[in-house]
């Protein structure tokens, strides 16, 4: 049992079953079949195991997809926070998932990130998942880092930052639909272009939206295209508020996001070394600077990425569009991160792109483009939840009164990064003072009678 997971102990399960069709379930299972609930992508496939067909790693795919079938499908308690699962999987390997340091990491890891109970087990398939024929693929250089990729702003960033440092070997793995410079790089050239799964969930069945699985998904995802590249390294993009924020400024009763934090990803490495001898390490260049920083420090390179054609917005597009087109809200707590960001690097964006085009207004209702007709309370909570989010990191500053959380996150993060306590400590202590001195220019620049300032504690005028 886990620390994390101890108030869950005595709870039932839910027990799923991911496995072939015609198979029989165990008493009480519900079913995730694997070729109908859960597919393999053969285009993802083909993008992975270009150079290898390694069965336990395809295992992998397919765990992670029952992980996040259970994540997805099963609703939190009304009154807590953690849920416990039982559940099975088939697999080529049987034995080697079976094994007790394998089995052991992947509940470890899976339990410290969603705040779960996970019990696993395995069986074997009946039938292997058919072999591919590869893509033929053209380098040009050698790889040498791996990079997950949304193409949002850290990606992009990032990228960028990475490229000019190595002079090439950066491969970027897709964490969702293609960006926008897809088409500019050679079909030949370009690898880890689809996610290699899919889990079919309708409306009803999607009850869950804390979705804490999708960083199990996506560090399996890039650890697999690191063994498979081969390389060794692997940057993730978060920047500090992106990475320690959900962990120094949770709310209510969730637990703690560990998604991008190094933390979880460590035990990534454990899994992977335990599974496969062979572990990648994990880096994280940019943890200690604001997104600004990381923004401002992109846009200074000779060749600087755009930014106008990038995404950060939690909203789907249905909720978001106006006269025909799509946009962001520019209200929730990534938007609100993104425009302040933006603001700190000197970048020039145009309001037209948020549906809250003036954050300056005095009521919140005003800022929206005029003739927008989805005004609703979820877009006020939204708009509360993303003020307040920043503003409690920029609360925690100098806070005596929260003194000993950013502590204990900066012994948790120290520990992950192999560094010594003292430095993280002092670290993440400058990390929050230039956070609240980029919240408070923030503020200066849309005014005293802004929505924005008018809900904010941390104020430039007290």
């Amino acid at each position: 049992m886990t620390p994390k997971a101890f108030h869950v102990a005595d709870a039932v399960p839910h027990r799923v079953d991911a496995i072939e069709i015609g198979e029989a379930r165990r008493d009480g299972a519900r079913l995730a079949i694997l070729g109908q609930t859960i597919t393999l992508s053969i285009e993802g496939l083909k993008d992975f195991f270009f150079a290898d067909w390694r069965p336990e790693l395809i295992d992998l795919l397919v765990i992670a997809a029952a992980v996040e079938y259970c994540d997805l499908s099963v609703r939190r308690p009304s009154w807590g926070w953690a849920r416990s699962f039982d559940l099975l999987v088939a697999v080529h390997e049987n034995e080697q998932w079976s094994a007790a340091p394998v089995r052991d990491a992947l509940e470890e890891a899976l339990a410290f990130l969603t705040g779960d109970r996970w019990r696993l087990s395995f069986t074997k398939r009946r039938h292997d998942v058919v072999k591919v024929s590869p893509r033929r693929f053209v380098f040009d250089t050698p790889d040498k880092v791996i990079m997950p990729y949304s193409d949002g702003l850290d990606s992009r960033a990032v990228a960028a930052l990475v490229e000019e440092k190595e002079k090439g070997g950066l491969v970027r793995v897709r964490l969702g639909s293609k960006g926008v410079d897809s088409a500019r790089i050679p079909r030949k050239k370009r690898r880890f272009a689809v996610v290699p799964f899919e889990v079919k969930l309708d409306k009803r069945q999607r009850v869950e939206s804390s979705a804490r699985s999708r960083g199990f998904k996506f560090a399996v995802i890039t650890g697999i295209a690191a063994q498979l590249a081969p390389v060794d390294r692997i940057i993730v993009t978060e920047s500090g508020q992106g990475a320690l924020g959900p962990i120094l400024a949770s709310s209510g009763q969730s637990y703690p996001d560990y998604r991008v934090h190094p933390a979880f990803t460590r035990r990534i490495e454990r899994l992977f070394e335990v599974l496969t001898n062979k572990a990648p390490s994990y880096e994280y260049p940019r943890i200690w600077s604001t997104k600004g920083e990381t923004l401002a420090a992109a846009t200074a390179l000779p060749k600087p990425p755009t930014w106008h054609d990038t995404r950060s917005c939690w909203q789907d597009s249905r909720r978001v569009s106006f006269d025909g087109a799509r946009r962001q809200c520019g209200i929730c707590a990534a938007c609100m991160l993104r425009r302040m960001s933006i603001h700190r690097a000197d970048i020039d964006e145009p309001s037209s792109g948020y549906i809250w085009e003036d954050l300056g207004a005095a009521e919140m209702e005003g800022g929206a483009v005029r003739g927008f007709s989805g005004m609703s309370s979820a877009f006020r909570d939204y708009a509360f939840a993303g003020i307040l989010h920043l503003d409690h990191l920029a609360a925690l500053s100098g806070s005596e009164l929260h003194r000993r959380t950013v502590r204990r996150v900066a012994r948790e993060t120290a520990e992950a990064l192999g560094i010594e306590m003292a430095e993280g400590e002092r670290e993440l202590v400058e990390l929050l003072e230039r956070h609240r001195a980029e919240w408070l220019d923030f503020l200066v620049s849309l005014g005293s009678r802004s929505f924005v300032a008018r809900v904010a504690m941390v104020s430039p005028w007290q």
